[in-house]
């Protein structure tokens, strides 16, 4: 057989054997997730402050908009974001939260500037991807705000009062987020909060 013969059958088999990829096909989430953004002001209603900026269930989706939109150590005072399952505001008058509460995590000014996006960034991955395990269904959402004096994240749980899970996910946090001793963190039950009877719970 001729060479240029043998070489167009390898051709086309390699052809067979590597198509080109697909990069149209995206990777499906196992929920539905939509970013909401809050802004301070004392004008309007609190929920008048919380809008919503976009609805995604892909990987591809995620990192499109995480990588489009501002860095949450660079929002202005009083300024944040709120990832929540499609279908549960971020707020504790949810159905969804009413039984719940959060784990709390306060940053310092100075390590606000450093760590916030990173911890935030974080605590993303560890949402869409179902990080916490078997306790994943019992996380609503994760809300970022940055302060004068600092940064806050809360985890969001749906029920306070499956104690285990609290405690897992709070596990989980503290080791995916490599939390040492300059970092507080704490369990607010939502009902409290609103009471102003501060936080019940701290993880060691």
């Amino acid at each position: 057989m001729a060479a240029v013969e043998v070489n167009k059958i390898n051709d086309h088999e390699k052809k067979k054997k590597c198509p080109s990829p697909d990069f149209s096909v995206k990777h499906s989430l196992q929920n539905s997730w939509t970013l909401w953004y809050s802004h301070n002001d004392t004008k309007s209603d609190w929920a008048e402050n919380q809008r919503q900026i976009a609805t995604f269930n892909t990987v591809e989706d995620f990192w499109s908009l995480f990588n489009h939109i501002k860095k949450s150590n660079k929002l202005d005072q009083g300024q944040g974001y709120a990832l929540f399952k499609t279908g549960i505001r971020p707020m504790w008058e949810d159905e969804a939260n009413t039984k719940g509460g959060r784990w709390l995590i306060n940053l310092e000014k100075r390590k606000r500037d450093k760590d916030l996006n990173k911890y935030w960034q974080e605590v993303l991955l560890l949402l869409i991807g179902e990080g916490f395990d078997e306790h994943s269904d019992d996380v609503s959402g994760a809300v970022v705000n940055r302060r004068v004096k600092g940064g806050k994240i809360g985890v969001w749980t749906m029920d306070a009062h499956k104690c285990l899970s609290v405690v897992e996910i709070g596990r989980k946090l503290k080791e995916r987020l490599f939390i040492g001793r300059d970092v507080t963190m704490n369990y607010q039950v939502h009902l409290d909060t609103m009471m102003k009877t501060g936080a019940v719970a701290n993880i060691q």
